[in-house]
This record gives C-alpha cells, structure tokens and sequence, in this order.
C-alpha cells in the first residue's frame, strides 16, 4: 500500500479505531487503483476536506472516506451531494449498497465490499466532469 505523503491525511487515519483505519486504507487503496488505471493517467490529489481524507483528479468530483463516532459500525465512502453520481450508482447497483441519501454509500464492519463494482463508481466520480452529460453518466 503506498505511503500516505500528506502528513494531515496520515494523523486522520492514525486516529481512527484500528478496525476502521484497516477499511478505510483498503478504500484508500481501491481510490488510488482506479485513479491510477484511468487512460488519461491524471495524478490523484490527496488531501483533506471537511477534516477527511479526500481524493480529486482534475476534471473530476471528489472522493471522501469517513467514519463517524455517533455510527461507530458503520464507514462510508462520500461523493458530491450536487451531482448526479450517487444517483446513478442507485440505478447501476439498487441491491448491492446501502446508501445515504444523495451522498455516500454506507458500509457496516462485517460488510464485504463488492470490489468491482465500488471502483466503477469511484471511476466514474474520478471522471465526473467529462461524463455528466452522458446518460447514466456514459456506464
């Protein structure tokens, strides 16, 4: 797993419970996977939004990681609520994630990440800006 350069980034993943910190890097993982196997090969930004990991291509929407203390079971991955992305995973993927709202997709501590679909959606949140005009966004 590549090291995390952003010192900010690495403090908010030291931070979180260590069964959290172990999902949470795996999603970091699948993120740095799809950006990195993408044709235009931008390089992926990661930084800290709203004090959470966060991932950005240009041309792209942003891709979050969180955990919240009030839902310690639970870790999500966030997208922009202003776009259409979380709107289309609903129509490709109704029965495979939990969503939450126009947001995120939630994930339980004993949930199995369905891989292959996740990193078609963080491929096309990586690509928002050049697909967005597509129906269902070009999938």
């Amino acid at each position: 797993m590549p090291l995390i350069d952003n010192q900010e980034v690495a403090q908010v993943f030291a931070q979180y419970p260590q069964d959290i910190r172990k999902r949470l890097l795996f999603l970091r993982q699948l993120i740095l996977d799809t950006a990195a196997n993408r044709e235009d090969e931008k390089p992926v930004e990661e930084t800290l939004k709203w004090g959470e990991p966060s991932y950005l291509v240009r041309g792209g929407s942003t891709v979050r990681l969180g955990w919240k203390s009030k839902q310690p079971q639970q870790y999500a991955i966030y997208f922009h609520c202003q776009t259409t992305l979380v709107e289309t995973f609903k129509e490709l993927y109704p029965d495979i994630f939990c969503y939450d709202g126009n947001r995120a997709i939630i994930f339980n501590l004993d949930d199995d990440v369905p891989t292959e679909q996740l990193m078609h959606c963080i491929l096309l949140s990586l690509e928002y800006h050049k697909r967005k005009h597509l129906p269902l966004l070009g999938a």
